[in-house]
């Protein structure tokens, strides 16, 4: 269960089931389009016998990063807790067959694996009805020397401050992770995370992160700055390894006194912005692990980005960045 890995993710482990559908259909169940709504069990059983053919594969944000890292011939491993029911199967398989090691065992009790419903639409929005369910109960208890091992680096999610043990288990995870030369890696999820755990967050980032992942309405809300110059201007206080994505206006690399712009590349039919962020994430994450130069992780991530708004899912296909 050690094995030295590149990167290992710890976050909420949520499948993804995505479906195409009707503007009528988000009017009848009364999801305004683009939200994304938590709903409780019975809902999500509703829901699901009432969508059409979808298609079901492991997601959540770091788990899409992880999933992703792995398809592009990096070595990975996660920490997340599923149930043993028919979402929590499908999760471990569907990682496990991508080559990622899956470090805790699936629960015999407590809630259902999670799972969020994906709705896009003709014009390639995303709609998302989201129960949690299991990945809640990922305790403190899961993250030891053994499940985290030696990995080159971990990425753990904002999301995991939603957990009730998920500031401890982040602070436990990255001691460990100090004590073995392993980088901390934080995705910070959504600006309305940032905004519910910006304290904690902050510490964080100052006390324990190396490397930050964010948008720019994320990295921001972090810094409590208005416009990217300023939001640049205080994330270089921090001395910590910065990307920040800013969607058609590409992405900021900032590192000390090294920034570099990364130009966006122009799509000409947008399918489903699911994941596009942990799409870069994977991208930029592969090329650091591989000791590329920021620009070229830069580079890798936004190709990588670009690809995933052009399908549906945010699964980035096997060997995308082979002979690049």
């Amino acid at each position: 269960m050690t094995d030295t890995v590149q990167l290992l993710g710890i976050s909420n482990a949520i499948v993804d089931v995505l479906a195409h559908v009707e503007p009528a259909f988000l009017e009848e169940i009364g999801a305004p389009p683009g939200s994304m709504v938590l709903i409780d069990e019975q809902q999500a059983r509703d829901l699901y016998s009432r969508m059409g053919p979808a298609t079901e594969m492991s997601g959540g944000s770091v788990a899409n990063t992880v999933a992703g890292f792995a398809n592009l011939g990096g070595s990975a491993a996660y920490i997340g807790k599923v149930r043993d029911d028919q979402l929590g199967d499908i999760f471990n398989h569907d990682m496990m067959s991508l080559g990622v090691n899956i470090r805790l065992q699936p629960s015999t009790h407590g809630a259902p694996t999670a799972r969020s419903h994906v709705l896009i639409t003709a014009d390639g929005q995303r709609t998302m009805q989201t129960y949690l369910g299991a990945c809640l109960e990922l305790a403190l208890a899961d993250i030891t020397e053994q499940t985290v091992g030696e990995p080159k680096a971990i990425l753990l999610e904002g999301y995991v401050w939603d957990i009730a043990e998920g500031p401890q288990l982040a602070k436990k995870a990255a001691k460990i992770a100090r004590e073995n030369g392993t980088a901390v890696a934080l995705s910070l999820s959504d600006s309305l995370c940032v905004e519910r755990h910006r304290d904690s967050f902050e510490d964080f980032v100052r006390n324990d992160a190396d490397i930050v992942v964010a948008d720019e309405d994320e990295a921001s809300a972090l810094v409590q700055a208005e416009g990217i110059d300023a939001t640049l201007a205080a994330l270089s206080g921090y001395g910590k390894l910065f990307a920040v994505t800013r969607s058609e206006k590409g992405s900021v690399i900032l590192q000390g006194d090294e920034q570099v712009h990364q130009a966006a590349t122009p799509v000409e039919t947008l399918v489903d912005t699911t994941g596009a962020g942990d799409a870069y994430c994977a991208g930029f994450l592969y090329g650091w692990a591989n000791d590329r130069r920021l620009s070229e992780c830069a580079e890798y991530g936004t190709y990588c980005a670009t690809k995933v708004i052009q399908q549906v899912g945010a699964r980035i296909e096997r060997g995308l960045l082979d002979g690049r």
